[in-house]
Order: C-alpha cells, then sequence, then structure tokens
C-alpha cells in the first residue's frame, strides 16, 4: 500500500491493487503511467511488487490470497484508512453503522488491518501502520492524486467517517442540487464523498474510485487502450476538477485519469 504524500496528512489513506494475474497487471500499469517495480517477499513468504516512481512508492500490487480473497474476482483497487488500534476501531463500528468484512490480520511487520464497509457500501481498509514507505509525491503525473467514493447514502458515510476516524469535513453544493464532501485530515482534503453521478449507473458501481495523476488525459488514455483497456467515461473536463476520464483495465479494475 501507499501513503497519499505531499501534505502534512501524507499518512492519511493508502492504496493497493489486487488481482490474479500479477504480471499482466504490472505490464498494462507500467505501459500508462511509467511504473517500474521491486520485488518485495514479506517475512511469511508472500510476493508483492512495489510500483515505484523515481524513488517514491505509488501504489502495491498483490494477488488475492488463497482461502479469503475469491479468486474468480476481477482486479480490485483497494483504499485503505489509517487508524489507531485496530481492535478499537472494530468495535467503534456497532455504534457508527459500519459493517466488519473481515477480521483484524497482521500482515508481517508493515501494521494491521482489517476490512469493513461504511453504510451504503463501499469496502474500505482500515490500516494501523507500524511503518511507512517513501510516497511518490501526489502532484506527480503517474501518483495517486484523489481518492473519493461514491455511494447511494452520501451524508451517512460522511459521518461515518467523521465518528470512526475523525475526519472534518467540507461541504460544496453541485449544480444538480445535491453535495460533494471533502474528508480533511490535518486540514488537507484526502478524500471525496459523493452520490453516484447521474446517468452513470451502469458505469460507475458504488465504491471507491482511485484517480491517478497524468500531464495529458488524452495521450493516457490512448496509451491504456492500446494495452488493453475500455474507456468507461471519455476525457470530459470540469471547472472544479480538470480533465478527467474513467477506464477499465484488462483484469477488469476501474481507475480514472485526473489531468494536473
Amino acid at each position: 500500500m501507499t501513503a497519499h504524500a505531499g501534505s502534512d496528512a501524507a499518512d492519511a489513506y493508502w492504496t493497493d491493487f489486487r488481482t490474479t494475474d500479477v504480471e499482466a497487471a504490472k505490464s498494462f500499469y507500467a505501459a500508462v503511467f511509467g511504473w517500474r517495480f521491486e520485488e518485495y517477499v514479506a517475512r511469511h513468504g508472500s510476493t508483492y511488487f512495489l510500483a515505484c516512481l523515481a524513488d517514491g512508492l505509488v501504489t502495491i500490487f498483490a494477488p488475492y490470497i488463497s482461502g479469503q480473497d475469491p479468486v474468480d474476482m476481477n482486479g480490485r483497487w483497494n483504499v485503505y484508512f489509517a487508524t489507531g488500534d485496530v481492535r478499537e476501531f472494530v468495535d467503534g463500528l456497532a455504534h457508527s453503522g459500519g459493517v466488519l468484512e473481515s477480521e483484524p490480520a497482521v500482515l508481517d511487520d508493515a501494521g494491521e488491518m482489517v476490512f469493513f464497509s461504511p453504510p451504503g457500501g463501499g469496502n474500505t481498509g482500515a490500516w494501523h501502520p507500524w511503518r511507512r514507505f517513501r510516497s511518490a509525491r501526489s502532484e506527480d503525473p503517474g501518483a495517486v492524486a484523489w481518492i473519493e467514493l461514491l455511494t447511494p447514502e452520501p451524508q451517512a458515510a460522511v459521518a461515518f467517517f467523521q465518528q470512526q476516524f475523525g475526519h472534518e469535513v467540507t461541504e460544496y453544493p453541485q449544480d444538480d442540487g445535491g453535495t460533494y464532501s471533502t474528508l480533511l485530515a490535518n486540514g488537507t482534503e484526502v478524500a471525496g464523498i459523493a452520490a453516484v453521478p447521474a446517468g452513470s449507473e451502469g458505469i460507475l458501481d458504488p465504491g471507491w474510485q482511485v484517480y491517478f495523476g497524468v500531464s495529458s488525459v488524452a495521450e493516457s488514455v490512448a496509451a491504456a487502450v492500446a494495452a488493453g483497456a475500455v474507456v468507461l467515461l471519455e476525457p470530459d473536463g470540469t471547472e472544479e476538477g480538470g480533465t478527467i476520464a474513467t477506464l477499465r483495465d484488462p483484469q477488469g479494475a476501474v481507475f480514472n485519469l485526473l489531468e494536473l
């Protein structure tokens, strides 16, 4: 997993990528973002691959875990938020409306984690880190630039993250009458929460969306399509967020491009 960097909230969240075909996924994302990969063998024997830009970590690729992850699943981008004691976090779910998705687990010497869903769904990890890597800056092309939760219950999800993680919140009124909420850690916006956009039902499912910064969305879309991706939402410019595009990679995972 990799920490969002570029602010005092550098340890606010992490991402990783799970797939049944790590080698194919590595080839695809290297072609799109220019990532290089470093092999990391954990003490328990599992092999992971660190996706890097220069000397900074972008994310980690891992195979689905036998007996824990269903082997017939598509590739999946996971989002994790930093927390303190994982057992205390799990105890709090009963009062905040969250659902426990997996029992707490210790992974090597990196920390302890658990998966949960906030109200409205959206499989999410909570991570108590024991150490950190040097992270790629979020404003660099090829790094994680933003994450957002699309949910049928945005206000309930916002309240959940406030209660469980202590996030502050900023609300942005939208032209359609809805609200786009951002979660803040140490005064820095680290994630968004919103309803599934009208007209994108069946294309964007409820859950986490991961955005990668690029210098040119058009060029990155072309590289992704050449490597086997399918464009779900064509490049579109917005006054607030710049040009974005949504794609599905050859492993079936959805990801987004954000022009920096």
